[in-house]
């Protein structure tokens, strides 16, 4: 069974910085495509970056282009987002995704974990 276990969100002022993290398990996640997306309240679900194996060919969201790095842990399973310079829009709830770029919709997410940017 495919578990993806998002955490690392909170309450951070603009500017902050936050570290997501996503505990994978049930697939071979060396050999998976790993993506990010994020839902703001009222709105579209919004992909946000996916990395591809052994990290390469990370992509990124015009807007976080430059703030937010995709990572990946292949020897614990983890993928990771950290998020630099962080903005009121950016506040959604992250998710992580076992998909590339291009097939992340309906492909398994976890629960998601929080991030809100205020201050």
């Amino acid at each position: 069974e495919v578990q993806l276990v998002e955490s690392g969100g909170g309450l951070v002022q603009p500017g902050g910085s936050l570290r997501l993290s996503c505990l994978t398990s049930g697939f071979i996640f060396g050999n998976s495509a790993m993506t990010w997306v994020r839902q703001a309240p009222g709105k579209e679900i919004e992909w946000v970056s996916s990395v591809g194996t052994r990290g390469f060919g990370a992509a990124y969201l015009d807007s976080v282009k430059g703030r937010f790095t995709s990572s990946r842990d292949d020897a614990t399973d983890t993928l990771y987002l950290q998020m630099n310079n962080l903005k009121p829009e950016d506040s959604a709830v992250y998710y992580c995704a076992r998909a590339g770029s291009s097939n992340w919709l309906n492909a398994p997410r976890g629960q998601g974990t929080q991030v809100t940017v205020s201050s």
